[in-house]
């Protein structure tokens, strides 16, 4: 089950059918990303794909008969009014048009009549409806996907549409469940079952054989888990996020003083660059000190290509030097990453705030825990955002503790002039009264393997690295696979699908409000014992598009369950 090897053969599809010839392809916001991280635009190139358009931008009328056109679009209302616009008034020889998912017949209808010149030349669907971020990670780029603590209707049907996509893509007819107690859950459990049964005949590819267990979707609601995207990343991909954010595979450096030119705008694909990855699950000290191999590898080839003493030393320079200049590209940028990183978290002190987060999300001391916080937000060195970060996971951890102290550390954060209603918000959207179990049940954590630090040897500047948290997500998924009874807690929409009493061999997870790249950590690590998982959400946070996510969720709501806070927090937006 690989991701990006789907997207990819479906836009090798595309390139095929339409046959030899230069092509244009026309796409939407949502299929460029969507190409774009599969497949670079050297790759397109190769694929004699030279020109691009967004398919809603004002264009010429210039007709470019030589040229044929694949049009890759999301079959939404627009874009087929879009289409229809341009099929009455063709500019290309031939159009070869793939949608990214279920198209309804009055559409395709409809475009067939606008195609008066009889210019078509092809129409299917191909289900690449969602952004694949890893081989095993996807996402929908909802970035709020809630309003008033209920579903965004645009955003519940997009989830739909884009897990269905997945499931259809991988060919998986799958038992779905969903976290009993989420409403939001069982919601678009329910639109997409009744998704598949609209569409029987396109699931109709997989019988079990041997008795063998049907595959599972899983879906889960962020509010059961608000721990894991507030804590502090230190493995690659999910640090890089925490401080400097990801987009669609980019990380955009063009705000950050003394960064070179050429390193304004990076591309982070582990498809696409084989050395990101490889490293992009390890933690800050050991792709520090890989990124120093490298360096070290490519200093010792540098000062080869110094030696050019004949032409057979010409000839293996030549040969050898695209490579040297792709590797000089790769250490350069990679040098640029990790600095800004270490410049980061030397500046904000991350390393004791995310000493401190990760006590707190994995052992109970709360005097102590608590006298510590008050010191931390208390220090103007500490940004105002790591500080709410902490009272944020201080008042989740011990919200019903008889000592609980949270307005005390609101009206610092006041007095600070930050913007504490994130944590009555935030206890609003996933406290107890909305979790299922207990979240902070972290006996097999903390009672099995103390804390400890773990100094990472072999690159000057690394110190303490944290990675002692294990996401809630990570136990569900082990109880999944151990054939634990399920229904209690995960019901399922498609019961008669449920005979079966052993555990599934294939696991697809949707986390509606986001996943992390901490649970993405924990897919790869049980994918690499054997298991086959994918793991997507609305999108993929880091801690400041969660307090976002959260804020948008509860705008407007009356806030039931901190009442005592409410006078530390301004009123203008409770």
């Amino acid at each position: 089950m690989n991701l990006i090897s789907g997207i990819k053969l479906y836009i090798e599809k595309m390139c095929s059918e339409s046959g030899p010839g230069m092509k244009i392809i026309l796409l939407d916001k949502d299929t460029t990303s969507i190409i774009s991280m599969a497949f670079s635009q050297s790759d397109m190139l190769q694929r004699e794909v030279y020109l691009f358009e967004l398919l809603d931008s004002v264009r010429s009328n210039e007709r470019l008969k030589y040229l044929k056109c694949i049009v890759f679009v999301r079959p939404t209302k627009q874009n087929i009014q879009f289409l229809a616009n341009e099929l009455r008034n063709p500019r290309y020889s031939a159009y070869y048009i793939y949608f990214s998912n279920i198209i309804p017949r009055t559409d395709i209808k409809y475009l067939a009549e606008c195609d008066e010149s009889e210019s078509v030349r092809e129409v299917k669907e191909l289900y690449a409806d969602y952004l694949c971020v890893n081989p095993n990670l996807f996402s929908l780029n909802i970035p709020h996907c809630m309003a008033n603590l209920n579903w965004l209707p645009d955003a519940l049907t997009r989830s739909m549409q884009g897990t269905t996509a997945v499931l259809l893509s991988l060919k998986l007819n799958p038992v779905i469940r969903y976290r009993a107690g989420s409403q939001a859950a069982q919601l678009l459990a329910k639109m997409i079952y009744d998704q598949i049964t609209k569409e029987s005949t396109l699931f109709d590819f997989r019988s079990n054989v041997d008795g063998a267990a049907p595959p599972l979707l899983l879906v889960l609601d962020r509010r059961d888990d608000p721990v894991t995207p507030l804590l502090h990343q230190w493995t690659y991909q999910a640090m890089v996020h925490e401080l400097l954010q990801i987009r669609n595979n980019r990380v955009d450096l063009s705000g950050r003083p003394n960064v070179p030119k050429d390193f304004k705008e990076l591309v982070l694909s582990g498809d696409q660059e084989d050395f990101y990855g490889n490293n992009m699950y390890a933690n800050y000290g050991e792709i520090g000190s890989t990124i120093k191999q490298l360096m070290e590898e490519f200093q010792r080839k540098a000062n080869d290509h110094k030696k050019v003493e004949s032409i057979a030393d010409m000839k293996n320079f030549i040969e050898s030097y695209p490579q040297f200049k792709k590797m000089s590209g790769t250490v350069q940028k990679h040098l640029c990453v990790i600095g800004e990183l270490s410049t980061i978290s030397n500046k904000r002190n991350l390393f004791e705030i995310s000493e401190l987060e990760q006590e707190m999300a994995c052992k109970a001391e709360h005097s102590a825990q608590l006298q510590r916080i008050k010191k931390l937000i208390a220090d103007d060195r500490v940004t105002i955002e790591d500080a709410l970060k902490l009272v944020c996971l201080y008042a989740l951890r011990y919200e019903r503790h008889a000592n609980c102290d949270t307005s005390s550390l609101l009206q610092i954060i006041k007095t600070r002039g930050g913007c504490p209603q994130i944590v009555p918000a935030l206890i609003e959207y996933a406290g107890t009264h909305v979790r299922q179990g207990d979240l902070f049940n972290m006996v097999r954590i903390t009672d099995a393997v103390k804390l400890t630090r773990n100094l990472i040897k072999g690159l000057k500047g690394v110190e303490n690295v944290f990675t002692q948290h294990t996401p809630l997500l990570k136990e569900t998924l082990e109880d999944v696979f151990k054939g634990r009874e399920l229904d209690p807690v995960y019901p399922a929409i498609n019961s008669e699908l449920v005979p079966f009493r052993r555990p599934p061999q294939e696991v697809i997870v949707f986390i509606i409000g986001g996943a992390t790249y901490e649970e993405a950590l924990a897919v790869h690590q049980l994918n690499n014992a054997g298991y086959k998982i994918i793991l997507g959400g609305t999108t993929i946070h880091n801690s400041q598009s969660f307090i976002n996510e959260v804020l948008t969720a509860t705008n407007g709501i009356q806030f039931k369950h901190t009442k005592s806070m409410i006078k530390y927090c301004s009123t203008d937006n409770l």
